[in-house]
């Protein structure tokens, strides 16, 4: 499996909307609130060799009240 975060900037007021429409979708392992600039922080896994820009695209971008999001891509876990 190869895990990837994203972090969320919401719409003002959305944060808790995109934040259930995450766990709704059952797509994302965690989902926390942040402070800073981003609002949201979710931890993802997908199959090894699934293209995740695709799973991105498709699965994350048409929620509702998401402003931007910045994809981290994770290697190996200590």
């Amino acid at each position: 499996m190869q895990c990837f975060f994203v972090q969320f900037k919401c719409k003002p007021g959305n944060a808790y909307k995109v934040a259930a429409a995450l766990a709704e979708r059952e797509i994302a392992s965690e989902v926390y609130s942040t402070s800073g600039d981003y609002d949201l922080l979710a931890k993802f896994y997908v199959e090894n060799g699934e293209d995740i820009g695709h799973f991105v695209n498709q699965n994350i971008h048409p929620i509702d009240g998401i402003e931007r999001t910045l994809t981290t891509l994770t290697f190996k876990a200590f």
